[in-house]
């Protein structure tokens, strides 16, 4: 349905993106009239896990869960001025601020993409103010490249908060009380907010679903009227396929004092797709999304949704082989061997972005060691398969590794909920 000639999710994706109290009101005065539902009076009921999002969100045919249609990043700083062990620490005082600023959320809104999911995570840098040392049951070095062509751009703000609605008022809302902007939050009492506590830093905000990326195509990156009205992310496929995604049993940290968290990284990521769209045949795109024989044999229809639980990769061929015969090998195949007894190791919750006036994405991703990180994304490198074949290069024919480049890459340990605010390495 279109409103004052643009259409009510156009505007939305907009409202998230601009930020502000202004773009709130705007939101507000377009927004649906269903009400917005409420958290628990019992905040014990909800999940000790921060990252345990999956029973509250909603699944398709499949059985594949959706991920919140919009999404921000919101970065911060504990800022002392220091960050070498035996710097100022945070106080019992500034913990006791911090999560109260959370729980006011919690008790405005149910936990669901209805309402608001959202997780609290935290750098290596945060850490490095202790004189005590992160447990061996954590795995969290500071960001790196991750790639020989890669030059990324560290994040080690101290913080990051990521908010996650189908309802980008709530996500505006939720913003405005963090940052001091507002009294109440769904008709609740803001009993605290982060900056009195924290330094705001930076925002970043995206988009994931069936159609959203199609709206968004006036920008830098994505030629226009080229993605699929069908598809959930800019390069026109969907992903998140329950059977290429990690549990959040397998990502969740198992021993120690932050058992029943997780790491997660976070890359900001822009995309080319000129190429992509205006000279890649869509049987090139399927055969570097998937793997050539994808392609060849037409298993994938429009976006992929037919392809049901799963991407299919593991019915392709062994990707050096494909490297030989094809002379391209595909990003699915690739990242396939990156398992543990065939099992994925990675729960992705990434995002598509306009941020900057350019085609983006926020690749956001769980697992239980940022090693576990690594290793995919070096399987993703496909170094092998460069080196089986002349057809295929460091990025050329390489599956997707032509089509983006890495801007910033940062770690960050999701701490148990009830350890979420500020925490102490041991």
């Amino acid at each position: 349905m279109a409103e004052r000639g643009i259409s009510r999710r156009s505007f939305a994706k907009a409202a998230v993106a601009i930020g502000g109290a202004s773009a709130l009101v705007a939101c507000l005065d377009r927004g649906e009239s269903d009400p917005i539902p409420s958290g628990p009076a019992d905040l014990s009921t909800l999940p000790s896990r921060q990252h345990a999002w999956n029973e509250s969100l909603p699944t398709d045919e499949h059985g594949n869960v959706r991920t919140p249609y919009h999404h921000l990043l919101l970065y911060y700083d504990y800022d002392d001025g220091e960050t070498t062990a035996g710097a100022t620490t945070p106080t019992n005082g500034e913990r006791e601020t911090v999560e109260d600023a959370l729980r006011s959320l919690e008790r405005a809104y149910e936990h669901s993409s209805d309402g608001l999911l959202f997780t609290v995570g935290y750098s290596r840098r945060y850490f490095d103010r202790y004189d005590d040392s992160l447990p061996e049951s954590v795995d969290l070095p500071r960001p790196e490249a991750l790639a020989p062509f890669e030059d990324p751009e560290r994040d080690e703000a101290d913080a990051v908060v990521h908010l996650a609605s189908d309802r980008p008022a709530v996500l505006l809302e939720a913003e405005e009380a963090l940052r001091g902007n507002r009294e109440t939050v769904n008709n609740r009492e803001m009993r605290a907010v982060l900056d009195d506590v924290l330094t705001f830093r930076e925002r970043r905000t995206g988009f994931n679903g069936d159609g959203l990326p199609a709206e968004r195509d006036d920008v830098e990156g994505v030629p226009e009227d080229a993605v699929p009205e069908d598809a959930p992310l800019y390069m026109g496929f969907t992903s998140g396929f329950r059977g290429n995604q990690a549990t959040e049993d397998r990502v969740t940290i198992q021993t120690g004092p932050f058992e029943g968290g997780t790491t997660q990284h976070v890359s900001k990521i822009r995309l080319h797709l000129e190429q992509w769209y205006e000279q890649d045949s869509r049987s090139q795109r399927v055969s570097k999304m998937f793997c050539p024989a994808h392609a060849e044999e037409d298993r994938v229809e429009g976006a992929g949704h037919n392809l049901g639980a799963a991407s299919g990769a593991n019915a392709c061929p062994a990707h050096v082989k494909d490297a030989r015969e094809s002379g391209v090998v595909g990003h699915a195949q690739k990242n396939a061997t990156a398992r543990e007894k065939g099992a994925p190791i990675m729960l992705r919750r990434d995002f598509d972005s306009t941020d900057d006036d350019r085609a983006g994405l926020h690749f956001l991703a769980l697992q239980r060691e940022i090693g576990d990180f690594v290793k995919t994304r070096e399987a993703m490198n496909g170094t092998d398969a460069a080196e089986a074949s002349s057809a295929v290069g460091t990025r050329h024919n390489n599956g997707i590794l032509q089509y983006m480049t890495v801007l910033r890459r940062g770690n960050y340990l999701l701490p148990p909920r009830e350890k979420r605010a500020l925490p102490r390495p041991s």
